[in-house]
């Protein structure tokens, strides 16, 4: 079992010893062949055939998968240095099944044109939350929730009822116990629960404008990034948070890179304007929950570019912005806020998660918490390469694959370096990465190739080794 294996398995308590073997086993096959189906991983029937029966089993389920990663997550999170970024976002499985009822719901379709009426999508839901640091390397996991629907509850209900029609919900009369999105509220608890709370920034997109989760962030003496889309009461409540930011003065401009219509870098210039003020809680929950003293930050890209829109965040924070330099700041740490969606692909187009053919929710929650652990440590290797360039080649791969390594490097002229970089540049161009000039760092696709290429080379060897030995 290699060591990264033993790391992300030690902390899991397994009502089985033998559980935990098989588990640490199908995470190191799976990690060897990602993206394939669980037959090719497992390579026979008699393994294939365990590892459905551990999948199957009721004795296991994500939270005992998970325990041990965000274990060695916690250890990650507390040796290194400064803020940790904790990112949140929700994410979709899809599937297609002859008997959906054994997965459940996520979603009402009412406007395809190639099939008429309204269809329920069947599928799992994922929230989940990464820890990154403010220089973009993540440290993996700190809470994951899986939910899958077997009615629709609360607002869905409303909406399901009333799908197609143009029937309005006030969400904020509805109990946050009684929606969905206490799923935020849930992970952002669990996640302070494993470092320093007071060091965690917990970042997320227009879903997190909650007013409970900025309650309870306070009241876990944690703080909150998010991007807000309701114009709140602010000051005294006779005014919005909308009419005062109007008021206040252009602060300065900060350069930011985004990506084209043709997914190319461009660099885009941003106004910002920022002012602390009150902001004050949805109507009919103004006796439930206190005001707030927050920090609003406009960031937006005048004009209008072709072939996207303008840039536009309305950020909203309890950290303190005094000046423009600590404004630029917060914007840049909601700039990594896209870091949890390149997870989420990684998910879905390295590991094929939405390629499983279990038929049961439990069995497919399982298989995606194994996925979940595989997806980062591929994002970790990219980020790894970018942010710790330097970092010995022993921590990542094993003397053999360094030996493998070494022969396909291009290197010729001396001993080769020893940072990791060089080495996850080799398994890169195994994956496809073609390294010319203008070429920027190897991202995850290429990665994730390589790496199975990589473990093919690896078995290859091992069995030239046995066929001369006998």
């Amino acid at each position: 079992m290699e060591g990264w294996v033993e790391r992300e398995i030690e902390g899991c308590e397994f009502p089985d010893q033998r559980l935990k073997t098989r588990f640490g086993r199908l995470l190191g096959q799976l990690s060897e062949k990602i993206g394939a189906a669980l037959p090719t991983a497992c390579q026979d029937w008699a393994a294939t055939k365990a590892a459905y029966r551990f999948f199957d089993n009721s004795r296991v389920d994500e939270s005992i998968i998970l325990a041990g990663h965000f274990a060695a997550t916690k250890s990650r999170m507390a040796a290194a240095k400064g803020p940790i970024l904790i990112l949140h976002d929700t994410t979709e499985f899809s599937y297609q099944r002859a008997r959906p009822e054994k997965i459940g719901k996520t979603h009402i379709i009412t406007d395809r044109k190639d099939r008429p009426g309204a269809f329920t999508v069947c599928g799992l839901l994922m929230h989940s939350s990464l820890a990154i640091t403010t220089a973009g390397k993540p440290l993996g996991l700190t809470a994951v929730k899986f939910w899958t629907r077997k009615k629709f509850k609360g607002t869905n209900a409303l909406k399901g009822a009333n799908a197609g029609s143009k029937h309005t919900i006030n969400h904020t009369r509805i109990p946050i116990e009684q929606k969905e999105s206490i799923r935020w509220l849930e992970n952002l608890e669990q996640s302070t629960q494993l470092v320093n709370s007071d060091r965690c920034i917990h970042i997320g997109d227009r879903e997190s404008d909650i007013y409970e989760l900025f309650c309870l962030a306070e009241e876990k003496s944690t703080h909150f990034l998010v991007r807000t889309c309701v114009d709140r009461l602010a000051g005294t409540g006779n005014t919005t948070i909308a009419r005062k930011m109007k008021r206040e003065p252009v602060q300065g401009t900060h350069p930011i890179e985004v990506l084209d219509a043709k997914r190319r870098p461009i660099e885009v210039t941003l106004q910002l304007r920022y002012s602390q003020m009150t902001v004050r809680p949805p109507i009919g929950k103004h006796n439930k929950y206190p005001p707030l003293s927050l920090t609003v930050i406009h960031a937006w890209e005048r004009g209008k570019p072709k072939g996207r829109k303008p840039i536009c965040w309305k950020l909203l924070t309890d950290l303190p912005v005094e000046d423009l330099e600590s404004a630029i700041e917060k914007v840049d740490w909601y700039s990594q806020r896209w870091k949890i969606e390149t997870f989420h692909k990684v998910l879905k187009s390295g590991c094929r998660a939405e390629d499983a053919k279990l038929r049961t929710a439990e069995r497919l929650t399982n298989l995606i918490a194994v996925f979940c652990i595989i997806a980062w440590r591929v994002f970790w290797l990219t980020m790894l390469h970018r942010t710790n360039p330097k970092t010995p080649a022993d921590v990542v791969f094993t003397e053999t694959e360094l030996a493998i390594l070494n022969h396909l490097s291009d290197e010729t002229d001396g001993p080769p370096p020893r940072n990791v970089a060089h080495y996850l540049l080799v398994v890169a161009k195994l994956g496809g990465y073609l390294n010319r000039k203008n070429d920027g760092p190897p991202g995850n696709t290429v990665l994730w190739r390589g790496l199975s290429r990589l473990t093919d080379i690896h078995f290859g060897v091992e069995m030239s080794k046995t066929l001369v030995g006998n």
